[in-house]
């Protein structure tokens, strides 16, 4: 049966149309092989463009269709509804993109317009070789597995659980909360952290939908969209759950005390304990590198002090298999490691502390009660604030870490606020971006906090003149003034920006999914699909996908939460069928292909010594296809013989 190909070339508004003469392409397009109709229309992707389609394909018995736009990423699935809504199989649809590929990256015109033919020939002769292909069906598991059980997690598990669907939520610390529990106010309100965020923590450890796996670990992650399985590391917190009732006497009475890792080194904690008092679960958990009866083999005196016989020295670790539908990632940030500029002298000058260090001390359950104290105990009287430590530098970092500006104000506030002191902020561009945001920072103006402009080149303790004895001194220089300055202070606050988590590497291949240039796990589309990865059902959400403030956090937790019952709502989802098949009789057992596969589809059948596909958990990238040294993997939809035809057509 002769083909009847229709074509149809999207003007895009200007996008194509203003270096590529449309009408001109879709005349050429009419005369190539098996093409009943060319049209060029302004908008093909509007409802009255699709309708064009639909009525070329019954009234003109179309069997094919080549529409010329932008990428398929933007409107394959749209044009594939509308072929299949006139019954035409939607893979029988092929898209040819002279926006990205042609329009975009050509100013002159004629030229566009001769490389917009060259790209719809090639179109033209591939889609002649598309195969009908057909569409699988799947249940989808409605239990949710989300990963982080920091604000992000929590609004996530949250959202889920309150329409009524089963979640998992794993948080490999002892406690959920995140870096914002150990916040002292939120920016740009000035909001009690905790008051905010400790009653959707209650509301997590309380919810009948929610299960809470803290101190776990997820080691391994298979299956597909709909039917995944999470294998979770359960750690030993040597304190029965069941059993305890969070009585704190186990604290109490325990002789040994180590670094509080929640109050940044600055305070002290048992070693049996709870990161800080709300949290949750309440069930302490014994720190085996600081137990005395762990690493001397004596005390117990918890046990001995335990009205419930919670404490079990014998705890192992365990790993339990869970079904889910589907996942969310919110493992978070880490900050950066501030030691590493050396010039800026943390770790080594007395006074120089972080950002986070500062919110401990200025945090009532904080090791200073509050207050805002130097080493040797008395209050500063001029701080220096330096802001972008480890962002914006191509050193370091190269992005905006976008919290660092504001959350800086706010310490400068909260220094204010507490203590005497004057204030000095050193900054490169104040980014004052969001809601209230800018009215904050005009605040801090009238708060008579003096704002050098400059990248600081160095923190020091050696003094040149009487007045900087004692004192730190930050050298920077004033862009606005065209000096260096050099101004002497009690103690320096650096704002040390966001970073990628240090196992996101390790995050990303148990999930099989990317991450940027910059480390941060990646979305399927920065604008239009902002939580979606490329790996179907699962998802990404907060600043683990990149540096955001609480509020945007929020909104990606509860936007990761939405496209979660989305799915589920759906009961089944539809597997895409452009994936790889092997041919068993010509597959010459190397091995080659289990290894490379990046979602672990293959397996290698040891009795057959072949190599064995799972069609379901293909996502049809194609690493196999390029790899199979005896041409035994082919790929459905990107055959050997579409994409030659599409070569050499365009090629000619």
């Amino acid at each position: 049966m002769t083909e009847k190909i229709g074509v149809y070339v999207c003007h895009c508004g200007t996008n194509i149309a203003r270096t590529v003469d449309c009408k001109s392409v879709a005349e050429y397009a009419s005369h190539l092989p098996n093409v009943a109709i060319a049209r060029d229309y302004q908008y093909t992707c509007s409802d009255p463009g699709q309708e064009m389609i639909r009525k070329d394909i019954r009234e003109l018995g179309l069997t094919r269709v080549v529409v010329a736009s932008c990428s398929p990423l933007m409107h394959e699935s749209t044009f594939r509804r509308t072929v299949s809504s006139a019954g035409v199989n939607p893979f029988l649809f092929q898209m040819a993109n002279i926006r990205e590929q042609c329009s975009w990256i050509t100013n002159d015109r004629e030229l566009a317009t001769e490389r917009a033919k060259a790209i719809v020939t090639g179109a033209v002769t591939r889609v002649n070789y598309n195969e009908p292909l057909e569409v699988k069906k799947v249940p989808v598991n409605p239990d949710v597995l989300v990963v982080g059980g920091g604000i992000t997690g929590i609004e996530a598990a949250l959202q889920i659980a309150d329409s009524g669907r089963k979640v998992w939520l794993v948080e490999k610390e002892p406690t959920i909360g995140g870096y914002m529990a150990r916040f002292d106010k939120t920016f740009p309100t000035l909001d009690c952290a905790a008051c905010i965020l400790t009653p959707k923590m209650v509301s997590v450890g309380q919810h009948q939908n929610i299960e809470l796996l803290s101190y776990s670990d997820v080691i391994g992650f298979s299956g597909y969209v709909g039917n995944f399985t999470a294998k979770i590391r359960r750690r030993p917190r040597y304190v029965d759950e069941e059993k305890c009732n969070g009585c704190g006497l186990c604290e109490e009475k325990c002789p040994l005390k180590a670094p509080s890792e929640f109050d940044s080194g600055l305070g002290k904690r048992k070693a049996i304990y709870r990161p800080f008092p709300q949290a949750v679960p309440g069930t302490p958990v014994i720190d085996k590198e600081h137990c005395l009866y762990f690493t001397k083999g004596a005390c117990r005196v918890c046990e001995k002090f335990c009205p419930k016989g919670a404490i079990d020295f014998e705890q192992k670790e365990r790993v339990m298999e869970i079904p889910v539908g589907t996942a969310i990632i919110a493992t978070g940030f880490d900050l950066f490691d501030a030691g590493k500029i050396k010039e800026y002298g943390y770790g080594r000058l007395p006074n120089v502390i972080t950002s986070l260090e500062f919110e401990r001390l200025t945090h009532a359950s904080g090791p200073t009660a509050g207050k805002i104290l130097m080493k040797n105990g008395k209050p500063p009287e001029t701080v220096a604030i330096i802001h972008c430590v480890g962002s914006r530098d191509h050193n370091y970092n190269e992005y905006c870490s976008r919290v660092c500006c504001m959350y800086s104000l706010k310490t400068a506030h909260l220094v204010h606020e507490k203590t005497e002191a004057k204030v000095y902020e050193f900054y490169i561009d104040m980014r004052a971006f969001g809601k209230g945001y800018e009215e904050f920072y005009k605040r801090l103006l009238e708060e008579d906090v003096a704002f050098v402009r400059g990248r600081v080149a160095e923190i020091t303790d050696v003094a040149q003149i009487p007045s900087e004895k004692g004192k730190l001194v930050v050298v920077a220089e004033d862009t606005l003034l065209g000096m260096v300055r050099r101004i002497p202070v009690d103690m320096v606050v650096l704002s040390v920006g966001l970073q990628p988590r240090n196992d996101a590497l390790d995050v990303a291949h148990t999930f099989s999914i990317s991450r940027s240039r910059d480390g941060f796990f990646l979305e399927k589309h920065p604008k239009l699909a902002p939580v979606s990865t490329a790996a179907d059902g699962i998802f990404v959400a907060g600043a683990c996908q990149g540096p955001k403030d609480i509020p945007d956090s929020v909104a990606q937790g509860g936007a990761a939460a939405a496209n979660v019952l989305s799915l589920i709502d759906r009961k089944e989802v539809e597997l895409e069928p452009s994936i790889a098949i092997i041919d068993e009789d010509a597959c010459s057992g190397c091995k080659i292909c289990p290894s490379l596969c990046p979602y672990h589809a293959i397996e290698f059948d040891e009795k057959k010594q072949v190599a064995v596909l799972t069609a379901a958990v293909c996502k049809g990238c194609g690493v196999c296809v390029a790899a199979c040294p005896s041409g035994a993997i082919e790929q459905q939809n990107f055959t050997n013989r579409q994409l030659l035809a599409e070569v050499e057509a365009v090629s000619a």
